[in-house]
């Protein structure tokens, strides 16, 4: 359903098993600034009225899954921790040439998103069924079923302010990008990499 290219390598489970601590921060982060990201479509076309809708809905969400995560590190004993530059979004901004219209780069970043959703998707579903802790397991399953949505609404909305057919070619050329970006991170203690 997620249309990835390359799955993630079954011994990334294992990593995140053995460093759950570097796994749930990364994970706080990347829930922040995925909330960011909601609030910067916000700022940037507020005359999409759909968008923006959608967006302070998304960042409202985002907040509360980091809230879920931030709680779950302290009831476990940790802390946050400084933030660390995520590899993997850096990356894929890479993908798209800079410049063009506002509504094409509007359209990249939302197919950025949407494959950073649908990465985070495929990785909480391989923590839901991996971890040996049965509620870290719900907790990620639960958060998988988000992810999913999430991905679909940022595919929705390029498909429906760019070209269809252009959007299309694009989404299947960035998710090919993608794969050859995860061989490379796919072997870290982070949720993309």
């Amino acid at each position: 359903m997620l249309g990835l290219k390359l799955p993630t390598d079954p011994r990334w489970a294992d990593i995140a098993q053995k460093n759950i601590e570097e796994i749930l921060v990364d994970h706080a982060y990347c829930e922040q600034k995925a909330a960011s990201t909601a609030i910067s479509f916000i700022v940037t076309y507020p005359e999409y009225s759909e968008l923006v809708t959608a967006m302070t809905a998304l960042a409202r969400e985002e907040m509360g899954h980091f809230k879920m995560v931030h709680d779950r590190l302290l009831k476990m004993g940790y802390v946050m921790g400084r933030d660390r530059k995520d590899e993997y979004v850096l990356k894929l901004r890479e993908f798209f040439p800079k410049g063009g219209s506002r509504v094409t780069q509007m359209v990249h970043r939302l197919l950025i998103a949407g494959l950073i959703e649908a990465r985070s998707c495929e990785r909480f579903r391989l923590l839901s069924e991996e971890l040996d802790d049965p509620d870290l397991a719900k907790f990620y399953r639960d958060l998988m079923v988000s992810e999913a949505n999430h991905y679909t609404m940022f595919l929705k909305f390029a498909r429906k302010y760019g070209d269809r057919e252009e959007v299309d070619r694009k989404w299947q050329e960035l998710l090919e990008f993608e794969a050859k970006v995860m061989k490379d991170l796919g072997n870290k203690e982070t949720i993309h990499g």
